[in-house]
């Protein structure tokens, strides 16, 4: 993987999200939406896979890849979409998703069933690790998404997914650490702990959920032979959170810029692949 290759990658689809390019190929463009647990993002690349646009907004109504909220995970979905169609130009119509490993059939149609109420087709249905994997471009590794609700673990093996894993361990977790510690409601724990300002403070109490996602990897990768881990999602964007993956695997760690984009981005990707 080249790491600065990946992330000036992502610095491009950054910028696109407060300003999007609007001179592209119109008759042809990769759509990807992610139902995530902390945050619902569509993100649009040129055909020939180049950031064209971002939306985000942060929702609670999908919990580890279950919809808890269907009227209002379509409703978010019908605005980001309106949203950037108004500012591009174009008609959205169809795209990929993707869903956290080990995820009931169940739970799949649902996600499915709110983009396709939103007015998007869906074309193809990955999970989460391997959508990352088609960003950091590698073949061979354990990719980490470490996001809002859930660990999700995808070991690749000469560019095949060998073996997938998810367990109920995320960012939501940390925010309820903070809740507690502080004495407040979730949303305010969740702008505490999204303040750069006291990212030093917040870590110091989070650090015990990041050790305890370290601890699935180190479960779930025993008997693996794996030199590599990339770490996604944005429970990683904490500074220094790569270094208590690295104490408790011994391995080589990895950590793009903005992890919180690289899934995202990844689906967009699946939409090349299909």
């Amino acid at each position: 993987m080249n790491l600065n290759k990946v992330n000036k990658y992502i610095k491009d689809f950054e910028k696109t999200i407060t300003k999007p390019k609007t001179n592209f190929d119109k008759s042809k463009f990769y759509v990807g939406v992610d139902l995530g647990t902390a945050n619902i993002v569509i993100t649009i690349l040129d055909k020939n896979g180049n950031p064209v646009a971002g939306a985000t907004q942060r929702s609670r109504v999908v919990r580890d890849g279950i919809v808890v909220d269907f009227m209002g995970a379509i409703s978010i979905v019908k605005k980001l979409k309106q949203d950037l169609e108004e500012k591009l130009g174009i008609e959205i119509t169809e795209g990929c998703t993707a869903i956290p490993p080990g995820v009931e059939q169940g739970s799949v149609k649902a996600i499915v069933n709110v983009i396709e109420s939103a007015g998007i087709d869906i074309l193809k249905v990955i999970d989460e690790p391997t959508a990352a994997s088609y960003v950091l471009g590698i073949t061979d590794g354990v990719v980490v998404d470490l996001g809002g609700g859930t660990t999700g673990i995808s070991i690749l093996e000469k560019g095949k997914v060998v073996f997938v894993a998810d367990e109920p361990t995320g960012g939501t977790h940390m925010t309820l650490v903070l809740a507690g510690s502080y004495g407040v409601d979730f949303e305010t724990a969740e702008d505490i702990k999204t303040d750069k300002k006291k990212e030093k403070e917040v870590f110091t109490q989070i650090t015990p959920v990041l050790e305890k996602m370290a601890s699935i990897v180190k479960k779930y990768i025993k008997g693996y032979k794996v030199k590599d881990v990339f770490l996604v999602g944005g429970a990683c964007s904490f500074a220094d959170s790569e270094k208590i993956f690295e104490k408790e695997l011994g391995l080589n760690i990895y950590k793009p810029y903005m992890p919180i984009y690289i899934t995202p981005i990844g689906i967009a990707l699946a939409g090349m692949k299909n």
